[in-house]
């Protein structure tokens, strides 16, 4: 009788045990995230800020290697003479250029030999909605790429933007023509943005109706203030996921089922971190964006009003590395390659990889089937 008894109490002990660690993973996920999240561990320095814009500058790296994944990474003490300057785009936070020890893209870059800088934009407030393409691309990108190339010593500069900031990249490059910019690297920015699955045909739509009520009317969406168009930062996380519903939601019931994997709990705490707390849009740039990128569709053709100005892709000449995702439904690979078809660069290469819109910058495929080819490509055009 005792034998039974015993393996009794063993199986409820084992359960025990068991529901107090799926009791404990929900009680710190829901109550205890900020515990949880690995992001944006990696040290850095403030060069600059003017209070709502500020540039990092991410020191060399003191341990011998990095992991990353399933990947282990030397250190290189070697630098690259050309500096890389990362350009976000808007509404996202910064945890994504920093999301895990594991998978952190200025971890990898600094490892491999590069000195990284990163333009935070900061989190806008309804006092900044006058803010628009002008004001990033013409007015604060110059400031401080001229800021990292008195803190560098470095005139020419390697630019790395994704999705808006590949746009603030092209935009710069080619309102600017500035010949320092030696390499430009872009990631899932919309060239043809009406060949871009369903929200291509959806803008499409919008432009044969904006059109008749132009001809009709006069009527134009930039004849309204800005401030009526500020986004705030709720609504960017709920427009972002609404890329991928089902995705989304999947994403909560996996985490109701491995409740009791305090890894896969801590990773999407991690994760969360960064899609939840999305920031918010300046109006003026909701504007043009939607306007000139989505509706107009003037990239397709080559150029794009930037406030009063025209900037034409076919000034950009830096050597290029355009990247798209395989499954990115917000900015599709054709969507993508057009910019093969304007810019005047000699050195220009245009890649698909697997992943969605967030995915080919920090995915878990990311880094080995991005990363590695990039940080090639840049190493042979940075010395």
């Amino acid at each position: 009788m005792l034998n039974p008894l015993k393996t009794a109490l063993h199986k409820a002990s084992g359960l025990s045990r068991h529901t107090a660690g799926y009791a404990g993973n929900a009680f710190d996920r829901v109550f205890r995230a900020a515990s949880l999240v690995k992001a944006g561990l990696t040290a850095f320095e403030t060069v600059e800020t003017d209070g709502l814009v500020s540039l990092r500058y991410y020191p060399p790296l003191k341990e011998d290697f990095i992991e990353l994944d399933d990947m282990t990474i030397p250190v290189e003490r070697t630098t690259h003479r050309t500096p890389i300057v990362i350009i976000p785009p808007l509404a996202v936070n910064m945890l994504i250029y920093d999301l895990f020890p594991q998978r952190s893209l200025v971890r990898f870059l600094r490892a491999k030999g590069f000195e990284v800088y990163l333009i935070d934009w900061g989190v806008p407030t309804r006092e900044h909605s006058h803010y628009n393409l002008h004001t990033y691309v013409a007015e604060l990108l110059p400031a401080y790429l001229n800021r990292v190339r008195e803190h560098s010593g470095e005139q020419d500069l390697s630019l790395h933007g994704w999705s808006m900031g590949g746009m603030f990249t092209l935009f710069y490059s080619a309102l600017s023509r500035d010949q320092h910019v030696r390499n430009a690297i872009i990631l899932g920015s919309p060239i043809d943005s009406h060949a871009s699955g369903f929200m291509g045909l959806a803008s499409q739509g919008i432009a044969e109706v904006a059109e008749i009520i132009r001809k009709r009317t006069g009527f134009r969406l930039h004849n309204l203030k800005p401030h009526w168009f500020h986004t705030p930062g709720w609504a960017n996380t709920i427009g972002f996921k609404l890329t991928n519903p089902v995705g989304s939601l999947m994403g909560y019931w996996e985490l109701i089922v491995r409740l009791g994997d305090r890894e896969f709990v801590t990773n999407h705490a991690t994760t969360s971190a960064f899609l939840d707390r999305m920031v918010a849009y300046p109006g003026g740039i909701i504007q043009d964006t939607v306007v000139r990128v989505w509706i107009d569709n003037q990239l397709s053709k080559g150029e794009i009003q930037v406030g009063e100005d025209i900037a034409r892709l076919e000034n950009v000449n830096a050597n290029l590395l355009a990247i798209a995702g395989s499954e990115d439904t917000m900015v599709t690979p054709g969507a993508a390659k057009r910019v093969m078809d304007h810019v005047r660069s000699h050195d220009k290469t245009f890649r698909v990889v697997p992943g969605g819109h967030m995915g080919i910058l920090a995915g878990s495929k990311a880094p080995k089937k991005s990363w590695l080819e990039m940080a090639q490509w840049l190493a042979e055009r940075s010395d």
